[in-house]
C-alpha cells in the first residue's frame, strides 16, 4: 500500500468561494474523482492479485530462488520513477507522466504474463515499477492542482478505501482465475481494466490542464536524477551479488553498495541514517515499517501454499484481513482528540506489526491452526494503518510550506528504500536456507518447503518492527 509524492506540487488554491462543484463527487469533480479512484483501484487489485498469483508462477517458471526479486525488482524501478514523474510533472503537468505511466504499467503487466522464464519475468515487474512510479506521483499532482485545498482530505481517503474492495476480492478473482485459467491471465487481463479510468479521467483531466496550466516549467534537476538512478542501479546490484552469495557476486555486491549509499544519503534529508530527531526519524520510520512489513507479506501466501497446501486461493485471503484493518487503524488515528497521542500510536503500531509477523510465523508449527496467519495479519493492518498515517502527519506538521513537497518525495522514497533492501534481504535469506532449491519448487505442493527459511525471514522481519518501536521515541524533536 505505497504512496507516492511529488517533488514539488504546483497547488495553488481554489477559493472556496468560487468552487461550484461541491463535494468530491460534485459536478466538477465527479469525473475526475471516479478516474482517479479507478487508477487507485487498478493498481489496488494488481497489487493484491499478484500476492495470490505469484507462488504459482514462480514455481511454474522455476524461479523460486527469483521469489523476491519478483517483489524487488518492482520497487527497484520505482525509485528512479518516483523523482523522474515529480519533476516532468513540475515541468509538463501532471497529464504525460500519468498516461504515460499507465501504458508503462501495461506494457509489464504483458510482459510479466508472457514471460517464458523467471528473469524474464521479473523484467516485467521493474518494468511495472516504472509505470506505477510515475502514475502515484502525478495522481498526488493531479489532486494538488485541481482540488481546493480543503477537498484534499477526501480524495485522499478515497485512496485508501480504493484498497479495501481489492482486499477482498482480490484474491478470491486471483485465485480462481489461476486455478482454472492460469496465473498469466491474472497479469494479462489488468491491462483491459486500464481502458475504464482512462476512459473516465481522460476529458476530465484534460480540462483541468486547460484550467490549471503550468505557470513555470521547472528544469530537470539531473544531480537528484542521477542520484535516483543510481539508488536504483546500486539496489539491484546488491541484490543480485545476494542471490549468488559466492565470489562473483563480490564485485557487483561492492559495486551496489558505493552507488546505493552516496544516493540515499543525497536524496534523504540530513541524518535520516542515524535516525535524527525530529524529521529523519520520521523519514526513517516509514521505509522501517513498510520494508518489515511489505517483505513479510511478500512470503506468506508462498508460506502458506508450501507448508499448509493452501491452494493459491485460501494463501491470497490470508492477507484479506490485513487490508481491511489498516483502513481501521487509519480511521482511529484519525479520530478527534488522537493528536495528543500521535507518538504513543507509532510505537503501538509497530509493536502490533512486530506481533502479527511473528504470530504469522507461528502456522510453521503443525499443531498451531492454519488460520492464526490471518489474524495475524489483521492485527498487522491495523499496526501498519496507525503507523504509516501518524507518520505522514507528523512529517508535514515537522515541515515548512517551503519544504513539504521535497520532505514528502524523502518520505516515498524512504518506503520505496525499505521495501527494495528488506524485501532483498529476505530472498538472500529465503536462496541461502534452500527455499529456492528446485528441489523445494516441485515439493512445494505438499510441504516439501523450507520452514527454516520462512521462519528466518519472519523472524527478522519482526525484529525489524521491534527496532521501529525503539526508535519511535525520536519522532519529537527536543524543545
Amino acid at each position: 500500500m505505497t504512496t507516492a509524492s511529488p517533488t514539488s506540487v504546483d497547488s495553488t488554491p481554489i477559493p472556496d468561494g468560487t468552487d461550484p462543484g461541491g463535494g468530491v463527487l460534485g459536478g466538477r469533480y465527479r469525473a475526475l474523482t471516479l478516474g482517479i479512484v479507478s487508477v487507485v483501484l487498478v493498481i489496488a487489485f494488481e497489487a493484491t492479485a499478484v500476492n495470490t498469483a505469484m507462488p504459482t508462477a514462480a514455481r511454474q517458471l522455476n524461479g523460486l530462488g527469483l521469489y523476491a526479486f519478483a517483489f524487488s525488482g518492482y520497487f527497484t524501478t520505482t525509485l528512479f520513477a518516483l523523482v523522474v514523474s515529480g519533476q516532468w510533472c513540475d515541468r509538463r503537468g501532471p497529464l504525460r507522466p500519468l498516461f504515460t505511466g499507465i501504458a508503462v504499467f501495461g506494457a509489464g503487466l504483458v510482459v510479466a504474463g508472457t514471460a517464458p522464464g523467471m528473469w524474464v519475468f521479473v523484467a516485467g515487474r521493474a518494468i511495472q515499477g516504472l509505470g506505477g512510479g510515475l502514475v502515484i506521483v502525478a495522481l498526488y499532482v493531479v489532486v494538488g492542482r485541481a482540488y481546493p485545498e480543503r477537498l484534499r482530505p477526501s480524495v485522499f481517503a478515497a485512496f485508501s478505501s480504493a484498497w479495501v474492495l481489492p482486499s477482498i476480492v482480490g484474491p478470491l478473482v486471483s485465485g480462481a482465475v489461476t486455478q482454472q485459467l492460469g496465473w498469466r491471465w491474472v497479469f494479462l487481463a489488468v491491462p483491459v481494466l486500464i481502458l475504464l479510468p482512462l476512459a473516465v479521467m481522460g476529458p476530465a483531466l484534460a480540462r483541468s490542464e486547460r484550467e490549471h496550466p503550468v505557470l513555470r516549467g521547472a528544469d530537470f534537476d539531473r544531480r537528484r536524477t542521477l542520484l535516483a538512478a543510481m539508488a536504483a542501479v546500486g539496489a539491484g546490484l546488491l541484490q543480485y551479488a545476494g542471490q549468488r552469495r559466492d565470489l562473483v557476486g563480490l564485485l557487483p555486491g561492492i559495486a551496489g553498495a558505493v552507488l546505493l549509499v552516496p544516493a540515499v544519503l543525497g536524496l534523504l534529508p540530513k541524518r535520516t541514517l542515524r535516525a535524527g530527531r525530529g524529521l529523519p526519524t520520521v523519514i526513517l520510520l516509514r521505509g522501517v515499517a513498510a520494508g518489515a512489513f511489505f517483505a513479510a507479506e511478500a512470503f506468506i501466501p508462498l508460506m502458506m501454499t508450501t507448508e499448509r497446501d493452501f491452494s493459491p486461493t485460501l494463501a491470497g485471503l490470508t492477507l484479506t484481513s490485513g487490508g481491511l484493518s489498516w483502513a481501521l487503524g487509519s480511521w482511529l488515528q484519525g479520530r478527534p482528540g488522537a493528536e495528543r497521542y500521535r507518538g504513543a500510536m507509532i510505537r503501538g503500531g509497530f509493536v502490533l506489526t512486530a506481533v502479527a509477523i511473528a504470530g504469522a510465523a507461528l502456522v510453521l508449527i503443525p499443531a498451531v491452526l492454519s488460520w492464526t496467519a490471518s489474524v495475524a495479519w489483521g492485527v498487522g493492518g491495523v499496526g501498519m494503518g496507525l503507523t504509516v498515517a501518524s507518520v505522514s502527519v507528523l512529517m508535514m506538521r515537522l515541515s515548512a510550506p517551503e519544504d513539504a513537497g521535497a520532505n514528502s518525495a524523502a518520505l516515498q522514497m524512504s518506503d520505496a528504500l525499505g521495501n527494495v533492501l528488506l524485501t532483498g534481504l529476505a530472498g538472500v535469506l529465503f536462496a541461502a536456507l534452500g527455499g529456492g532449491s528446485l528441489a523445494a519448487a516441485h515439493e512445494g505442493a505438499g510441504g516439501g518447503g523450507s520452514p527454516a527459511a520462512f521462519a528466518v525471514i519472519l523472524l527478522v522481519m519482526a525484529s525489524v518492527a521491534v527496532l521501529g518501536a525503539l526508535l519511535s521515541g525520536r519522532v519529537r524533536a527536543r524543545a
